[in-house]
């Protein structure tokens, strides 16, 4: 824009942005809900208007001001004042952001907590007020432009895609397979632009906007008291969480934006598996033209799979087989979603497989963290139980809860998703990786006969490969524990101890250990093993560079 002219072209989106809402309003005016009237409307117009006069003729003065002391003032007073100068290209998209979003959260969020239930009149003053401080804080400190605009990017996602995904779920329109095509396209595209190429502070200002807007939702649409329930909930929760990514930051110092968009990607990836669940539970069928498409419980999946590929397997086999097959279809789900948002929010910022495995830590605690809270039967159910339920509140029992799932299961995520981000640091650093070992005279078999024979590049089919062993290992991790912890209620008589379940005596010692003993040892003193013998291998310590756009690495160089 050229600083010296003011022209209508960059006056239109400003009076779009402040007219977006007056025109919402005008059109509601009869509406009991809104409660304003022509009047009232005309007043507000004005006001705008008058805004906005005011906001080009301040912006007209200063630079004329500023051109006539421009060579009478000292260089250092002109770089003091500089950055705190309003540049009518951010009122500009700061008042048109705030106007879309208000239109969004007003046409789109309707049935949405906490959107449904706020007048139209105090939704356009609160998002009036948010646009007026974000104006502010970009005049006084430049470094703010970044983080509004984050702000922005993450509140128009989340209203869209909760907007889509509310329509999906709405009668008539599932019926309707233009419809249906259509959101889930846009809830792929959207879902994708989330993770979109920022440098890690802004897509962590991304990521935590929308999970803020997430937990909003999830918060307002319950009772006062079920409110209440869920804040206790996710704060006991977060204090594991934090100790677990303090010990694992231990080993290898980040940065805290890096930290902060993992742990929020983390938290992020449980959407795949909770939509599912909602669409389960809403009982949705998508019509998909000459296709039907109705999803089922995984129990009901496995079941039918057991009953209908497998001959020979009746009664107890075919229930613990069926239960073992649903916890792998579900493992797998989780550690894709979690492999999908490390790979996108990270891939530029890794300079180590150490890196990776670290940082695929704190996507496996953000996990773990959001299911903690999210699913009715852990921490929510810990609450209510011990503490609101109870006649007095029974914290020792409440703390012995809470303490065990968030070491245990919280392990299981950290140990299946840490293996996932070791094969996943092997594939995303193939080349070089390849070629140290070429050097030592070593190769990789797969990769380099694949390259022998069918004349591919040995790295793209090594990269495929250890994504391919990654994901099979982290799913065979998850899925077994849960089965394992499953698998003593299955049983006939449910036995809770190895005495239990080999029929000892009733002096033996075997009615002494649990058979949850077995899974706790594996994973956590197990886990704990494999994490130090992966993060103090030498070659995964050593810094490999980044990945950059064509696919080449550059040693020692920090892109952001």
């Amino acid at each position: 824009m050229n600083r010296k002219t003011i022209s209508l072209r960059h006056i239109a989106p400003l009076l779009a942005g402040l007219l977006a809402p007056v025109a919402v309003l005008a059109q509601e005016a009869d509406d009991a809900v809104l409660g304003m009237s022509n009047e009232t409307l005309t007043v507000i117009g004005w006001v705008a208007a008058g805004a906005l006069l005011g906001c080009v003729l301040a912006r007209a003065w200063m630079h004329i001001f500023h051109h006539l002391l421009l060579e009478h003032e000292p260089l250092n007073s002109i770089e003091q004042r500089q950055h705190r100068t309003p540049r009518l290209r951010m009122v500009i998209a700061t008042i048109a952001a705030t106007g879309v979003l208000f239109v969004l959260s007003l046409h789109v969020l309707d049935g949405i907590a906490p959107f449904s239930t706020i007048p139209s009149h105090r939704l356009l003053a609160g998002f009036l007020a948010f646009g007026v401080v974000a104006i502010l804080l970009q005049i006084k400190w430049r470094s703010a432009r970044d983080d509004i605009f984050a702000i922005f990017v993450g509140t128009g996602t989340v209203f869209c895609l909760m907007g889509f995904s509310q329509a999906l779920l709405s009668e008539g329109v599932k019926e309707n397979p233009y419809v249906t095509a259509l959101g889930i396209v846009c809830i792929i595209v959207l879902w994708r632009f989330l993770f979109g190429p920022w440098v890690p502070r802004i897509k962590a200002v991304v990521l935590g906007t929308f999970v803020f807007w997430i937990a909003m939702h999830v918060i307002f649409q319950e009772s006062p008291d079920e409110r209440g329930a869920y804040l206790l909930a996710a704060a006991v929760a977060l204090v594991p969480a934090l100790v677990w990514c303090w010990f694992f930051l231990e080993y290898h110092a980040q940065r805290k934006s890096l930290v902060l968009l993992m742990f929020f990607a983390g938290m992020l990836s449980t959407a795949p598996i909770l939509f599912y669940d909602a669409l389960v539970r809403h009982g949705v069928e998508f019509q998909f033209f000459l296709l039907r498409v109705v999803p089922e419980n995984f129990n009901s999946i496995s079941n039918a799979f057991v009953s209908g590929n497998i001959v020979n397997v009746t009664g107890i086999q075919s229930t613990v087989l069926s239960v073992l097959i649903s916890f792998l279809i579900v493992g797998f789900i989780e550690e894709l979603s979690k492999f999908w948002v490390l790979k996108q929010s990270g891939k530029h910022f890794f300079t180590s497989i150490d890196d990776v495995i670290q940082l695929a830590t704190i996507v496996a605690i953000g996990f773990a963290f959001a299911e903690n809270v999210l699913n009715p039967s852990y921490f929510l159910a810990f609450v209510r139980e011990f503490l609101i339920d109870a006649e007095t509140p029974q914290w020792w029992a409440f703390l012995g809860n809470v303490s065990g799932r968030s070491i245990l299961t919280t392990m299981v995520h950290i140990v299946s998703s840490g293996v996932m981000g070791y094969f996943l640091g092997l594939a995303i650093f193939a080349k070089p990786y390849l070629e140290e070992r070429h050097r030592k005279g070593k190769v990789a078999i797969v990769a380099d006969t694949a390259h022998w024979i069918l004349r591919v590049p040995a790295k793209n089919i090594f990269r495929v490969q250890m994504m391919v062993i990654g994901l099979v290992l982290a799913t065979a991790l998850h899925g077994l524990f849960n089965f394992m912890v499953t698998l003593p209620d299955l049983l006939p008589g449910q036995p809770q101890t190895f005495g239990d379940l080999f029929g000892s005596a009733d002096a033996s010692l075997l009615h002494m250990i649990p058979i949850l003993l077995l899974p706790s040892f594996l994973y956590i003193v197990g886990g704990f093993w494999l994490f130090t013998a992966l993060f103090y291998r030498k070659e995964n310590m050593k810094e490999r560079g980044q990945l950059v756009t064509t696919d080449t690495f550059v040693t020692g160089q920090v892109v952001s």
